[in-house]
């Protein structure tokens, strides 16, 4: 049975999220759809990540089995075409080994996350940016960014929902940037936890804002504690850049 390995790029925002579930349309569940019906084969599509209702992708990876060895121009073809209208696009297909899987395989995962800083209401990227009208100073978030760089437990960074077994993780890099309104802030690591990044990002907001000083985010990392560190930031400004094999 081949294999197929599957590069995604998706908008969020009319999804409940990358997980088939009964209260709404998943990313998962139109790609299923868009396979089963050029394929004729009842299909599961594995992802590398979750994400959660309204965030976006650029880069997500999953992996498929169809029983019919296609062309792989074919497959991205064929589902694109089934995936119309939807916000869904299957950048690329290539064939994969019986034992690649998205989502063990993985090495590292890249969020970035988009600040627009202007006291202006957004207008092509609303539902797709965090609009933060008060500056934001973005050395001062850059240095307390890099407090939470490095092997740490991140109880104070998970949703209190989360499911993964360890809160212990290791942030690889975190990067701010600007780019005239915008500031991007970007994290690399082999796995995150539940709003791991984008309780990142509020607390971040709160320094940038000077409300915290720098180290207050190495104090709330050491608290072990969600009710220690900032406010979780919007889904809209999240997006799964890139999966790492």
């Amino acid at each position: 049975m081949p294999r197929y390995r599957l590069t995604i790029e998706y908008d969020g925002r009319e999804f409940v999220g990358w997980q088939r579930q009964a209260n709404g349309p998943s990313i998962q569940e139109a790609l299923e759809v868009a396979a089963q019906r050029f394929s004729n084969e009842r299909v599961t599509v594995h992802a590398a990540g979750r994400t959660d209702a309204g965030v976006h992708a650029y880069g997500q990876t999953a992996h498929m089995d169809l029983m019919k060895n296609w062309a792989c121009d074919v497959v991205r073809d064929a589902m694109n075409s089934h995936l119309m209208p939807s916000l869904v696009s299957v950048l690329s297909v290539v064939p994969a080994d019986p034992e690649f899987d998205a989502r063990l395989c993985a090495i590292a995962r890249v969020y970035r996350y988009r600040v627009v800083n202007r006291r202006a209401p957004l207008a092509l990227e609303k539902g797709r940016a965090w609009l933060v009208s008060r500056p934001l100073d973005k050395e001062r978030m850059r240095e307390g960014a890099q407090r939470l760089v490095g092997h740490h437990d991140f109880t104070s960074f998970r949703a209190l929902a989360c499911q993964a077994a360890s809160p212990v993780k290791t942030l690889d890099r975190f990067d701010i940037v600007r780019l005239g309104d915008e500031l991007h802030f970007t994290a690399q690591a082999r796995s995150f936890l539940h709003h791991q990044m984008r309780n990142m990002v509020g607390t971040l907001k709160l320094v940038g804002e000077g409300k915290w000083a720098p180290n207050d985010v190495a104090k709330a990392l050491a608290a072990r504690d969600r009710a220690a560190a900032g406010p979780t930031a919007p889904a809209e400004g999240l997006y799964l850049m890139e999966v790492k094999y």
